[in-house]
Parts: structure tokens; sequence; C-alpha cells
């Protein structure tokens, strides 16, 4: 009942809506800014407006927007700079809770843009002391008790920062005791690393490529090596703004779906680098984008390149459709590490932020097969299986973690103030 009880309030709240305001093409908003941060997986961003997908479905100036950190996407959707943008998959959920210390700002998102696609990289030093492995890590961490390993994560509520803390916690290293966590932006992580600032980070490519060609790192694992299939970035817009623009916001997500059908047919992967290697948008060399976008992925190691087929995923695989089991897992992951209380009405809360019935509208819109995600278990490298029958006795049950909180969210007081009440 108490599940029940969540749905209908989540259903209550969106039959509130104001009916729009019809601008050109039927329309409300046919001009639209949207933010990205430059990585290879902003790919379809850049092939929606070079391959004319968003003209298509009217919306007829589309600017990208390159922004500088992921903090920076996040302020300008909360302030209204930015219509849309690319979001790291736990920025939604991080919002809407008011994550360290903001106001709490309401968003939805309707469409994964992207799967996998991420690397922790160590530098050379650990490889010279012949580090290969997250055991040899941890031994590491032994021998050098007076030294602060430093690593580099994008955001706090990144797949980056969460499967690093996981994949850490899973050798016996607690990720914040044991090591420093640092956020530092992605076009930021080489320099540091070359500047002897960090010994490691976790990113996304070109940056990962940039250091293993460029002989300051190596890769000693990948994301989809942690957990196969992950999450990883998602078109995020203020609650207010799909409720304002609501045919602008399903032409977006219709322009985006078919612009990610296009990345994934791998016999345009050499035209896409072309575009989003472009200064305007990545501004990197294709030789640091090529390795596991369109070539074998190169680690930095003895072993021999990898073809990985799947090392950036935008389509395939039932990639786009929003999905409550993965985003739970983020929200466990996020209260694990005590950024968040864990929602006890989780289901009202992730419903508040996801909107399959905005990407399923997309779907029939355009002809397309069923393609949503059926899904019941998320299986992790080290065995964990994670699904949705009780989340909080998962909590409850990992070793690692920091103070964990289960708290009722005052879901109906978000987009004023946000509103946590403690359990009776």
């Amino acid at each position: 009942v108490y599940f029940l009880n969540q749905q209908k309030r989540v259903k209550q709240r969106r039959a509130k809506q104001q009916p729009p305001v019809i601008a050109r093409n039927g329309l409300e908003k046919v001009n639209l800014d949207i933010g990205f941060i430059p990585l290879t997986d902003c790919a379809p961003l850049v092939v929606a407006k070079e391959k004319g997908f968003f003209k298509a479905h009217g919306l007829e100036e589309v600017t990208l927007s390159r922004e500088p950190s992921w903090k920076e996407i996040a302020k300008g959707i909360a302030e209204g700079r930015l219509d849309a943008a690319q979001m790291v998959a736990g920025m939604p959920i991080a919002m809407l809770l008011g994550l360290d210390g903001q106001a709490p700002v309401p968003v939805n998102s309707a469409l994964t843009l992207s799967r996998n696609g991420n690397s922790i990289i160590f530098g050379k030093h650990f490889y010279d002391k012949g580090i290969r492995t997250l055991k040899d890590f941890k031994a590491e961490i032994a021998n050098t008790p007076d030294t602060v390993h430093t690593l580099g994560m994008v955001h706090s509520a990144s797949m980056h920062n969460l499967l690093f803390r996981y994949w850490l916690a899973a050798g016996g290293i607690d990720p914040d005791l044991d090591v420093g966590l640092t956020v530092i932006p992605p076009p930021q992580m080489v320099s540091n690393l070359k500047a002897g600032n960090i010994d490691g980070y976790c990113a996304g490519d070109p940056w990962n490529s940039h250091a293993v060609n460029g002989g300051s790192g190596f890769v000693i694992a990948r994301s989809l090596d942690i957990l196969p299939g992950h999450i990883e970035k998602v078109l995020g817009v203020t609650e207010d703004w799909a409720q304002k623009y609501p045919q602008t916001h399903l032409a977006l997500v219709k322009a985006l779906l078919e612009a990610c059908d296009y990345c994934d047919d791998r016999r345009n992967r050499e035209e896409i680098l072309q575009l989003i290697c472009q200064e305007q948008y990545i501004g990197a060399d294709p030789k640091d984008i090529r390795p596991g976008f369109i070539d074998p992925y190169n680690s930095g190691t003895e072993a021999e390149p990898e073809m990985l087929y799947n090392f950036n995923q935008f389509y395939v695989d039932q990639t786009n459709c929003p999905d409550r089991l993965e985003m739970v897992w983020v929200m466990a992951q996020m209260a694990r590490w005590g950024m968040i209380p864990f929602p006890k009405n989780w289901v009202e809360v992730v419903d508040r932020v996801l909107r399959p019935d905005v990407f399923g509208q997309a779907v029939r819109e355009l002809g397309l097969p069923d393609i949503s995600r059926v899904r019941r278990t998320i299986e992790l490298f080290d065995g964990t299986v994670f699904n949705l029958d009780d989340p909080i006795a998962y909590l409850q049950n990992v070793k690692i973690k920091r103070g964990l909180r289960i708290e009722e969210i005052l879901i109906e007081q978000i987009g004023s103030q946000c509103s946590i009440r403690q359990p009776a």
C-alpha cells in the first residue's frame, strides 16, 4: 500500500500541469541552449545538431554550450541559463535532494544518452612499482602509511565517483579514509596527473587515452568491467521547464534518440569522430578518441589492445529508456557514502525524476519498436547482486560505508525547500 500510494502521488502531481502555449512548429519553444562537457560521449548532442535531427523535429536553433565543469552544468540548469544539458547519471537526483547544501531543484530525465565509457587511470609511477591490480594498490597503501594517495573524479554524483568508490571498497580500500578523493573537471585530469597533484583518476575519454598516449598513465580498470552496461550520461531539464514546454521536451527527446541510434551505427563512427573533434566541441586530437570508439582499446600496459564494441554505448541493448532500478542503485551508492539520506519513500523520489512516459511517447511517435528496459537485477564485478526487493537492507548490510541515514523525503515541499522527515 505504501508503494502504491507513492506512485499515486506522482501521478496526481503531474496531472496538475498547466496547458502549454504553442510558439512554432507545434512547439512551445524552438530555440534552445544545451550544455555539454567536452567528452567522447557528447556525440549524440553534436550529431543531433550537425546532422539536422534537431531541425527535423522543429527545434530551429539549438546552441550547444561547452561548459568547463559539471558544477557549471548544474548551475546553468538551476539558474535557467541552459534549457537542457548532458548530465552525469546522479545529477538529477542530487539536484532534487539539494546535494552539498545547494537549494533543491527538481530535475526530470526522460532519456539515457550513453552507457559505459569510463576508465580508472593510475600514474605511470605506480606501474613502474609493479602495481597492476586492485590488490596491488591495497598493498601499496599498506606499505606507505605516511603517504596520502590522491585520486581525482569529476563530480560527486557521477558514475566515475560511485564506481571508483565501489571498486576501491570491493578491494577493502576505504575511499574516504585510505585515499583522498578530489573533484577535478575532466579536461584538467591529465595536467594534474603530470604535475603530481593526483596519483590517478576516473574519467571518460578522450582524457584517459590522452594520458595513455602521452605516457603519463595507464588503465588499471574500465567501468564496463566493474558494472557492464552501466548508465553514464542522461538528458536533464528542470521539472518546471518540462511542464512549461512539454512538446519541446518531447521533440528534444526524439531528436536525441535518433542521434543516439546514428551514433551506434559503427559505419558512422569515422564521420562522428571528425564532428566531435572540432574545436567548438571536444577540440581533441582524434588519436585520443579512436581507442574504444573505433579502434581497439589500449590500456597502456603489456596487454594487447582489445576491441570493445560497447565501450561507448549510445543506443544498442535498450540503452536509452530511463530505468528505475539503476537510478535506485545510484541513489543507494550516494547514500552509502553519506552524500544524501536514502529516501524511505524512494519510489516517489525516483519517479519524480524519471520520465519513462515522455520516452515512451517519443518511441511511439518515431515508430520504433519497444525499447524499454526490463531488468530485475544489477550484478557487479565482485558478484554482488542489487535489486529493488529491499534496497534499505542492502545498504544496512554493506560493509564499508559512511553514516547511513534512512529518511522520508517530504517530496511535495521540494521546489521551494527540501524538507526531510526523520523516520518514526
